[in-house]
């Protein structure tokens, strides 16, 4: 446990309060160590009531007396928190960023400060069922590396990498990835109820049954190729054979790996200072 060590949240978003809670469950810090920064009074008293935890609307006050510092804000508002937080960062501390496309010279520059970990969290992390692709500047300590293992593992597993650039990807793959299955879910649960099942119904259906393929993936003894398990159940001519072939006729497979690519594109952007862009508009294209 890190008695000795406090832990700032700037950002005290639904991710910052997923860490909290993790970090907290599996004894990693206690309540008295960790505290919460942000413009809103109600949800900082929010978290105070919930957890027990220190909570300051001035984002420099918490960082100056804390050890970790964990950037958990919106792309958009990073600018403005560096701004903010420069002169304030311990010279030591260890600044963690858990935001989408902001890459670790961005965040150092911003603050002026060389002790620098870019994670990219996803929303499974909220109930310690996430995974966490990180990634450290050559100034983060052996001490501080171990450190943001045990921080990150609190919000499920976690994968560090040496290429930063690894980064945009696991924000495009797993950090998105939530938003794909549940569209995918959607529209499952919408075809079954146009079969005629009552929604509460289809919507048990295709939970369990997601769930229990991943289970049947991940669980196994024997490592095999996706490919494998899909023909397991698709026998010639059947009713497996038939959905697929419609999916792969309309171009289920090229649509999601187009939808990554374009998260990935965009994660870069972001990362660049990207501004919020209308969605495209395909009507008659």
């Amino acid at each position: 446990m890190f008695t000795h060590k406090k832990i700032a949240f700037i950002g005290p978003g639904a991710m910052a309060e997923a860490m909290i809670h993790g970090l907290i469950r599996q004894n990693v810090a206690e309540p008295a160590s960790l505290l919460a920064a942000g413009p809103n009074p109600q949800r900082l008293q929010q978290l105070h009531e919930r957890y027990g935890i220190l909570t300051f609307t001035d984002n420099a006050q918490a960082a100056r007396q804390s050890d970790v510092i964990v950037l958990s804000v919106k792309p958009q508002r990073l600018d403005r928190v560096l701004h903010g937080l420069k002169g304030a960062v311990p010279s030591g501390a260890l600044v963690l960023s858990i935001v989408a496309g902001a890459s670790i010279d961005k965040i150092s520059r911003g603050l002026d400060h060389d002790i620098v970990v870019r994670s990219m969290p996803n929303t499974p992390a909220q109930i310690g069922e996430g995974i966490t692709v990180w990634t450290a500047s050559t100034g983060v300590s052996d001490e501080q590396l171990e450190m943001t293992r045990r921080i990150l593992g609190a919000l499920g597993e976690e994968i560090c990498v040496e290429e930063e650039s690894y980064l945009d990807m696991a924000t495009a793959l797993s950090g998105t990835g939530p938003a794909y299955v549940f569209l995918f879910m959607e529209a499952m649960v919408d075809a079954g109820v146009h079969l005629g099942f009552p929604r509460r119904i289809a919507e048990q259906l295709v939970a369990q049954t997601v769930r229990g393929s991943v289970d049947y993936y991940t669980r196994r003894e024997d490592p095999v190729h996706l490919a494998r398990l899909r023909n397991e159940v698709t026998s010639p001519g059947g009713t497996s054979a038939e959905a697929l072939y419609y999916l792969e006729k309309a171009g289920f497979r090229t649509a999601i790996s187009r939808a990554i690519w374009a998260a990935y594109v965009r994660s870069q952007e972001l990362g660049k200072g990207g501004k919020s862009r209308p969605p495209e508009n395909n009507a008659g294209g």
